[in-house]
């Protein structure tokens, strides 16, 4: 997958640890992931009454600039219709194949590392933070708006 199809990054993670900071909210936890493939590690705040999971539990992670199946851009660009989370929809998306989807947007990008860099993205409060190689997270861009989608 590309980011011509809308999809910006996708792979899977195996929990390694759950508030091991300690839990600092009743509907919210911080899990710690990393990836066999590639040695990407992922750092996620999500909300445990809509999707609990649990140490050791293996998931895909996807971010994507759009839901569109065809890769049409629809997540805030200018002239572009939004994507609408009405019940009623009947144009199939992306989010119909996942479990487990959040809005949010890109506000940092830190190189600062030798071999991977890592990129920070706010949904609504609820942070991720994934850190990878750069040829991974390169079509991820400051400023835009992303897609995550999650799936066991």
């Amino acid at each position: 997958m590309s980011s011509k199809d809308g999809i910006l990054f996708s792979d899977i993670f195996d929990i390694e640890d759950i508030d091991k900071d300690g839990k600092h909210f009743d509907r919210v936890s911080r899990l710690f992931a990393k990836c066999d493939s590639n040695d990407a590690k992922v750092t996620l705040d999500y909300n445990v009454e809509l999707y609990p999971l649990e140490i050791g539990d293996r998931f895909t992670l996807t971010l994507a600039s759009t839901l569109s199946l065809t890769g049409e851009s629809g997540a805030g660009g200018q002239g572009v219709k939004k994507e609408s989370w009405r019940p009623n929809q009947t144009e199939k998306t992306l989010a119909d194949e996942y479990e487990y989807v959040m809005h949010g947007k890109v506000y940092r990008y830190d190189d600062a590392h030798e071999t991977n860099v890592s990129v920070y993205i706010s949904f609504g409060g609820l942070l991720m933070q994934v850190e990878a190689e750069y040829r991974l997270l390169q079509n991820i861009v400051v400023g835009e708006h992303v897609f995550l989608l999650m799936r066991k």
